[in-house]
Order: C-alpha cells, then structure tokens, then sequence
C-alpha cells in the first residue's frame, strides 16, 4: 500500500460527529497521517486510527456501584449489567411503565383538590382598627 498524500481520503473516528466517517488527510509526519478533516462536518482533528475513545465511566467506580447494588437489591444489579445496546429497550420501557404511573395519579390527585377548592374561605377577623372605624360611621 502507498503511503498517504495530503488530499488523500481515509476513515477516521470524527471527534464532532462521534462516529467513523470520511476524511481528508491535511498533513503527514513520518509517512503517517497526522491531522485530518471531516468531509462531513469540515472539523480538524489529529488521527485516530479509527479508534473511539475509551468511555468516560470509571470501570472501578461501576464495579463499587454495581457491588453496593448486589447488596441492597440482587435484582437490580443485574439491569445495571445489561448490554449497553439493549439501554435505550429498557429506558423506553421504564419510561412506559412511569407515564402509566402518573396518568393513573392524576384523577386522584384532582378529585383530592376539588374539594379544598369548593370549600368557602373563612371571613377575615376584624382588628380594633376596623371595629373602630365601624363604630365611628354609626
């Protein structure tokens, strides 16, 4: 295989689009493409070799978190295990299950405040001030 030129296309891992695309090679040091541009959305970055970085969640903090969860509730940790593919599956499921949820309160939550609605508001008390004046105008 040749070796890259400026002007040359190759994939790269676009840090803006966070996804392999298309780019372009703007320079080359030692043979070897050291920055590039997205064709896509034109952003220059250095090259990647068409690796994703690595992904922000600690891998000790999620093993404490997922230990602390076997303790307080064995079935739960097991959902925290699940395949990141099948996520966005269950989000819309529990998503599901609380919209049910709050549609369900409500009528209750309606019918709890009608009636402190309808009740009558108390008359103020009258102050000495008030009494007073009423008395004057007799």
């Amino acid at each position: 295989m040749r070796e890259p030129r400026l002007g040359d296309d190759i994939d790269d891992y676009c840090v803006r689009c966070k996804r392999i695309m298309n780019h372009s090679v703007v320079s080359v040091v030692n043979a070897v493409p050291a920055k590039v541009r997205c064709r896509i959305c034109h952003s220059d970055h250095d090259f990647r070799h068409e690796q994703a970085p690595p992904p922000k969640v600690d891998a000790r903090k999620q093993a404490l978190f997922n230990e602390v969860l076997k303790k307080a509730n064995p079935l739960a940790a097991e959902v925290v295990e699940v395949a990141i593919e099948e996520l966005p599956a269950i989000a819309l499921e529990v998503d599901a299950v609380e919209a049910v949820a709050v549609v369900a309160e409500k009528p209750k939550a309606k019918a709890a405040a009608q009636p402190a609605a309808a009740a009558p508001k108390p008359k103020p008390k009258a102050t000495p001030k008030v009494k007073a004046k009423a008395k004057a105008r007799k």
